[in-house]
């Protein structure tokens, strides 16, 4: 999840994409070049351990726009792939 956020921080597409699960990901990914995303907060976790194949993490990042600002709050869901942690899907709250 804090790699993610600090892909959508510096606008690293690509990255984005590489850690997206393979059946959930999209073709691309666009990111808006004046949203810029400030502080991360776990708010909550479950799964994911060392043995674990499914994690799932609850999350509220900040951003600025222009002279506006405002949070994002997700419940996430991650997949084991191959030994990596891939973003399945998330849904907003």
């Amino acid at each position: 999840m804090r790699s993610r956020f600090s892909a959508f921080a510096v606008g690293d597409a690509d990255y984005l994409l590489r850690s997206w699960h393979p059946r959930t990901r999209p073709p691309t990914v666009e990111l808006d070049p004046e949203q810029h995303w400030v502080q991360l907060e776990i708010l909550g976790s479950s799964g994911g351990g060392l043995l674990q194949s499914d994690g799932v993490v609850e999350f509220r990042a900040h951003y600025r726009r222009r002279a506006d600002s405002g949070a994002v709050r997700e419940r996430s869901r991650f997949r084991r792939e191959n030994g990596l942690w891939t973003y399945l899907d998330g849904v907003s709250l």
